[in-house]
This record gives C-alpha cells, structure tokens and sequence, in this order.
C-alpha cells in the first residue's frame, strides 16, 4: 500500500508539472528558481540536423564507434549539448552497445585535473524516461583528491523533478573489473560545495523511487560524451541516458 500510494503522488505530480511547466532555452533562468544557473533547457534543441544524421549511422551495423566519437569531437560546445539532447531511445540504447570497450572512462574525464576541487562540473544530459527528458549530473572532486587519479567524485542531478524525488546524490567510482564509471546511489557524500542542495539519503521517501537501490553504468563515447545505463539493484532497468560535459 505505501508503494501505490508514494508511486501514485509521483505520478499526478509528474502529470500536473508536465502540464503547467515552461520550456525554456539553455542559459535561460526558469522564472521558479533564482539564479542564472536554473534552467531547464529546450526541447527544441533536439531539432538537430547533426543529431538525425548520427542517429541513422547508428541504425547501421558497420558504423564503428570511432566515427561516432570524431563527429561529436568536431562539433563546437552549443551544437555538441544539442546533438547530445536529440538523441531518443533507440539511439541511445545502441549507442551504449556500440561503445562496449571503445574509449576507457575514468574520473578525471569527468572532473578534468584542471578544475579545482569542491568546484561542480555539468553534464548536460538527457535520458529515455517516459517525461522530464532533460537533466544534468552535476560532479565535483572532493577536498584532498588526487587532481588526476582522484579516489571518487560527488554529484547530483539537477533536473525539474528535484522538488518532489530530491536531488538524487551519489558517489561515483571506478569499476575495478571495467573501464567504466559506476554511479552509486546507495552511497552520499559526506559534504557538498556552495549552492548544492541539501544531501538527502535516497532510500527515503519519493526518491527510493526515483534514486532508491540504483547503480549507473557510465561509458565514454568522446571526449565529452558518456552514455549511461541504469540498474536497481543489481537489475538492468533498460533506460539509458546520455551526458555532454562543459567545456
């Protein structure tokens, strides 16, 4: 009964703010939230000429991931965010495969050793939900981290739900067995830099819903992009989602 019930008040929340919400550019702030840095972003940045023609070589089987990898590296940073948010289900899902063993990750690709520690790096991202496609994982290195070998990173994910589910922090790691980054919500961070929100458990609450018992599966696609694979609680939740660092 508490599971209908927490998953009903999800749901008719996620149905009303779909409903009234604003769309708004990137760089935009959402007229609810204060600061230049709240945004939502733009669905119509998925109208991507780029984005169309990377998605049909992805239906191709003899595209090779490489070709895949230079196309984004070429774009400049606008153009690769919205090639990046125009991708659907089908091309990320594909994308993931594709990418199996192609392009070693690990944190400091995330959190680049130029970038001081405790100071957020964004990845804008968008993933395969049913609503809310638009988000970004937000990571910083702890304080006292190796600036290029750093142990694990802090983040959270900004998106248009956070009032509702929570933040969704987590701790992200290297997988020890794969090249790949794992993003662990069962794990929080002790601290948080500036500005972030208050860190919340995500087993509690809406946000075992949204966060509870899960594990992402990052890997790199370019020198920005990663493609992510979610798992709860050690079951492959076939969604995906899909990141484009900052430059």
């Amino acid at each position: 009964m508490r599971l209908q019930s927490g998953g009903a008040i999800l749901l008719q929340w996620l149905t009303d703010h779909r409903r009234n919400r604003r769309i708004l550019p990137i760089g935009v702030p959402n007229p609810g939230t204060s600061g230049t840095s709240e945004w939502e972003g733009a669905m119509g940045f998925a109208n991507s000429d780029v984005g169309r023609e990377l998605a049909q070589r992805l239906e191709d089987p003899a595209t090779r991931p490489q070709e895949i990898s230079d196309r984004l590296d070429a774009l400049d940073d606008a153009e690769r965010v919205a090639v990046v948010r125009s991708f659907g289900r089908s091309a990320q899902r594909r994308l993931y495969e594709l990418v199996d063993g192609f392009r070693p990750l690990r944190l400091e690709h995330l959190v680049p050793p130029s970038a001081p520690d405790f100071t957020q790096v964004r990845h804008y991202g968008r993933n395969t939900l049913p609503a809310f496609k638009l988000f970004e994982k937000r990571f910083c290195r702890p304080h006292g981290a190796d600036a290029v070998k750093p142990g694990e990173l802090y983040g959270f994910n900004f998106q248009a739900m956070a009032p509702v589910t929570g933040p969704g922090y987590f701790v992200a790691r290297e997988d020890a067995t794969r090249p790949e980054v794992l993003v662990d919500y069962h794990c929080v961070p002790k601290e948080h830099p500036e500005g972030w929100p208050e860190i919340r458990p995500n087993e509690r609450g809406l946000s075992r819903f949204v966060y509870g018992f899960m594990v992402d599966t990052l890997r790199g696609v370019s020198e920005h992009v990663t493609i992510g694979s979610a798992a709860r609680q050690g079951k492959d939740m076939g969604s995906w989602f899909i990141l484009c660092r900052e430059a």
